[in-house]
C-alpha cells in the first residue's frame, strides 16, 4: 500500500437512521406525559407528515390540544379521522362528545356519545360515555324548551368556530358566518360588530367604518362600537376620531372579562400600551385562557413598557396553549 493511500470506512455497512411515523409519535406522547404541550404538539405534527394516514397520531393531537383547550382544532382533526376512516376510528365518537361537553354542547354531546355506545357496544370507554349521557341528558318534562335549547346549541356552535376564525384572522371564513348568524339570530346584536371588523380587516374597510358608526347612532355608548372605531381610525392614521372613541373607553370598567379583554386589546392594538397593560393586570386569566389575543397583546403591552421578563413569561404561556401563537414573531418583534 502506498504511503498516500488511506484506508476509508465502507459506506455501505452504514445504516443512516431515518425516523418514521412511530418514533415522532413516541417522542409526542413523552411531551405530552411531561405536560410540555408545545413540543408535544410538533413532534406529533412530525408524526402525522411522516404518516398522513395513520388516525392514531391525529387522535393524540386532537387529546393535546383538548388539553390545552382549543377544542375547534380537536373536533376539526377528530371528524377529518371519521371522514378518512368512514366512521371506523370509534374511539372519535367520545373524544367528540367529551370536547362538546366542554364547551357546554350538551346536546352534541349527547349525540357523540350514543353513536360511541352504538358502534362499540362493549368498548373499553362505554362506563365514560353512559357517564357523559347522564349528565348531558336533559329531563323529558322540559319538552317544551327543547326547541330554545337547541337553537342556543345552533348559536354556541357558530360563535365558537366564528372566535375561532377570527382570533387566527382568517376573515374570509369568518365572514359567510357571521352573515349566516345574523340572519338566524337577528336579536342577538354583538354578531353585527363582530362582523364589521371582520369586514374591516378584509379589505372591506370604508363598509365597516360605515357599519359601525350607523350602530353607535342606534346605540350610543356602545362599548363595542367604541373598541372597534378606535381601532379602524387607527389604522387609518386618523388620530382626532382614533382618540374621540378611545377616551370613551378610559372611563369604562367592565365587570364581565371578556369585556375587559376587549378594552385591553382594543388600547395594546392602537399603541395605549400603559393603558393596555393596567387592564390586563385585572383580568382572570382563568376565564380568558381561550383566547389568543389575551396572550400576544398583554405580552406586546408589556414588552413595550419595558418589562422584558414579564412579556416572555406571559408569551411562553400563551404558546403552550395556542399553537397558533408560536408561529408569530413574539412582543419583541410587534410592530
Amino acid at each position: 500500500m502506498k504511503q498516500n493511500d488511506k484506508a476509508t470506512p465502507a459506506k455501505e455497512n452504514i445504516i443512516p437512521f431515518i425516523p418514521d411515523g412511530d418514533f415522532y409519535f413516541t417522542k409526542g406522547i413523552e411531551a405530552f406525559q411531561k405536560r410540555k404541550f408545545d413540543i408535544a404538539i410538533k413532534w406529533l405534527r412530525k408524526a402525522i407528515e411522516a404518516e398522513p394516514k395513520n388516525p392514531l397520531y391525529q387522535c393524540q393531537l386532537s387529546i393535546v390540544y383538548t388539553e390545552l383547550g382549543s377544542y375547534h382544532l380537536a373536533n376539526q382533526l377528530l371528524t377529518e379521522v371519521l371522514e378518512a376512516s368512514e366512521g371506523q376510528y370509534t374511539d372519535c365518537y367520545y373524544l367528540l362528545a367529551n370536547n362538546y361537553a366542554h364547551l357546554g354542547l350538551l346536546n352534541d354531546a349527547k349525540k357523540y356519545a350514543e353513536s360511541y355506545i352504538d358502534k362499540e357496544p362493549n368498548g373499553d370507554l362505554r362506563e365514560d360515555a353512559e357517564h357523559l349521557i347522564e349528565l348531558t341528558t336533559v329531563d323529558d318534562n322540559q319538552g317544551e324548551d327543547e326547541w330554545e335549547f337547541e337553537e342556543e346549541d345552533e348559536l354556541l356552535v357558530y360563535q365558537e368556530t366564528v372566535f375561532y376564525h377570527m382570533e387566527h384572522k382568517e376573515w374570509d371564513k369568518a365572514l359567510p358566518l357571521l352573515e349566516e348568524m345574523t340572519a338566524l339570530f337577528p336579536e342577538h346584536t354583538n354578531i353585527n360588530h363582530d362582523y364589521a371588523y371582520a369586514l374591516f380587516f378584509a379589505g372591506y374597510e370604508n363598509d365597516a367604518v360605515e357599519m359601525e358608526k350607523e350602530l353607535l347612532d342606534e346605540y350610543p355608548g356602545s362599548l363595542q362600537s367604541h373598541s372597534n372605531l378606535a381601532v379602524f381610525y387607527h389604522e387609518w392614521d386618523r388620530p382626532e376620531e382614533y382618540h374621540l372613541h378611545a377616551h370613551a373607553l378610559m372611563n369604562v370598567y367592565p365587570v364581565h372579562e371578556q369585556q375587559k379583554l376587549r378594552i385591553a386589546v382594543t388600547f395594546a392594538q392602537t399603541g395605549a400600551h400603559e393603558a393596555a397593560y393596567a387592564r390586563f393586570r385585572t383580568i382572570n386569566e382563568a376565564q380568558v385562557k381561550n383566547h389568543l389575543s389575551y396572550y400576544k397583546w398583554y405580552s406586546i403591552a408589556a414588552y413595550k413598557l419595558g418589562k422584558p421578563s414579564k412579556a416572555l413569561s406571559i408569551w411562553e404561556r400563551g404558546c403552550r396553549r395556542h399553537a397558533a401563537l408560536a408561529e408569530e414573531k413574539g412582543p419583541w418583534g410587534a410592530d
